[in-house]
């Protein structure tokens, strides 16, 4: 098996619009495949990298006990040389939007949160 890449990452969301717009003028995704599944999902993407939205359904079960441990996605990650990195803090700070800085010693990288509270890291190895 030879794989090129990951395609897309599906994220569910409470509002996909929202959702779409704060990625666009965020992160500067861009809609595509605009028109195709009756809207669901909701495809935006940059470069090689996409993420299709889909609206998030209530939950029928209770809540478990060891929600902790349940599997979840702990962050989504997205590459950049240092210049587009240090932009990126910038362009977050004017935002209004908190970021924490980690030193991963063969990376620098920032955390930060969409609106529904999916972490998102901006990485750099040139550091």
């Amino acid at each position: 098996m030879e794989l090129e890449g990951i395609d897309h990452v599906a994220l569910s969301v409470r509002d996909v619009e929202q959702t779409a717009k704060w990625y666009e003028e965020v992160l500067g995704f861009e809609r595509r495949y605009q028109g195709m599944w009756n809207g669901v999902p909701v495809f935006i993407g940059r470069g090689e990298t996409a993420i299709a939205l889909f609206p998030a359904k209530p939950s029928v079960d209770p809540p478990s006990s060891s929600s902790s441990a349940e599997v979840k996605i702990l962050h989504l990650a997205f590459r950049a040389r240092r210049k587009n990195f240090l932009g990126a803090q910038e362009e977050l700070k004017r935002r209004g939007i908190r970021f924490e800085f980690q030193d991963h010693e063969i990376s620098h990288s920032i955390y930060f949160c969409d609106p529904d509270g999916h972490r998102l890291e901006i990485t750099t190895y040139d550091v």
